[in-house]
């Protein structure tokens, strides 16, 4: 038979071995939020859950149940298959820890496949990473990386956390840069998603004396960032990056791919483009809609984003600000890396 398991108790396990989570959810339920590194073994898909959603409102509880294992009996070698694919210890887990998920630890169990079941679900966790954040404070060193649009913070901050440092990526966790193209070949993660992803994020980094991360607004995407990284942010050190604008228009050119996303970049283009001199957002569309990206950032970098960082700027306040002139991200990973290595 299989044991159920508290979502702290799962929490302890992940930190002392290897557990594989599995979400037996539907797919869109699984895209719409999980807990963090879980892999998506459907008991029933999107179709199959809508149809037996609608017999359990409209005919009986019965009847669902019926077509439920009718659906579930007809994929359970397939189902089975998977999960024996997966080494070592497993659990699963589903909305509330309801009828999904014991339907699915039962039926291993009996195929003498060994999972343990999340009590209370996603819904469980939801609440306890809510719970921790409302209650988190960062008693570490903050370290803000700001600069003109183009010069590379997340490049930078993403290498810095490949070798090991302290680097809360703001970006990569809400899935979005932030700006008007800022949802352009990304997903652009929900709340939900965003605060899984971060309360896993800040476990990890428990213990460091400082953190790195970049100047973002409250909102990034469709997320909303906790008062208390707002706080630790506008306390922290500034680190400015100053790079050429040449390599700022290379940096977007890579970041956001306008020759594969040009119909997503005219769009986005065109809800700011009032905000920009009439002469100057023409030409900036002109040069979209041939295909001269790289001369469409440029133009967008000096008429618009520079100007808007600029009146910004202003408000940071006095807070400690080290400048960092670099031709390159590479060489502003170098110059952090020195800097971090004064100070700790």
């Amino acid at each position: 038979m299989f044991q159920d398991i508290s979502v702290e108790e799962l929490l302890k396990q992940k930190e002392s071995k290897n557990i594989t989570l599995i979400d037996v959810r539907s797919p869109s339920e699984y895209r719409d939020s999980t807990i963090p590194g879980s892999l998506n073994i459907p008991v029933f898909n999107d179709e199959e859950r809508a149809e037996i959603g609608t017999l359990y409102k409209q005919v009986s509880v019965e009847a669902a149940k019926d077509r439920g294992l009718e659906i579930m009996s007809a994929k359970l070698p397939s189902f089975v298959k998977q999960f024996k694919e997966i080494d070592g210890d497993k659990a699963v887990f589903c909305w509330r820890g309801g009828m999904r998920s014991r339907t699915a630890a039962t039926v291993l169990s009996l195929m003498d496949v060994h999972v343990s079941r999340i009590e209370g679900g996603i819904k469980a966790y939801r609440r306890l990473v809510v719970d921790a954040l409302d209650n988190t404070r960062l008693d570490m060193e903050a370290f803000v990386l700001h600069g003109y649009t183009g010069t590379g913070k997340t490049a930078v901050l993403q290498q810095l956390e490949r070798e090991g440092y302290p680097v809360l990526d703001l970006e990569g966790l809400s899935g979005h840069r932030g700006s008007i193209f800022g949802h352009i070949g990304l997903p652009s993660y929900n709340q939900k998603t965003f605060d899984s992803l971060f309360f896993e994020k800040l476990k990890k980094m428990k213990g460091s004396p400082y953190v790195l991360l970049e100047a973002e607004s409250k909102r990034i995407g469709k997320v909303v960032l906790p008062d208390f990284l707002m706080e630790k942010k506008e306390a922290g050190t500034a680190i400015i990056l100053d790079m050429p604008v040449e390599q700022r228009v290379e940096q977007i050119m890579k970041d956001y791919r306008p020759y594969e996303f040009k119909n997503q970049c005219i769009a986005a283009f065109n809800r700011i483009k009032d905000r920009i001199h009439t002469p100057i957002a023409a030409e900036i569309l002109r040069c979209l809609d041939e295909d001269r990206f790289a001369e469409a950032v440029r133009l967008l970098l000096v008429h618009y984003y520079d100007p808007k960082y600029d009146h910004s700027a202003r408000l940071y306040g006095e807070n400690q600000q080290i400048v960092i002139k670099a031709g390159t991200p590479a060489e502003a990973v170098r110059a952090i890396k020195e800097l971090l290595g004064r100070r700790f």
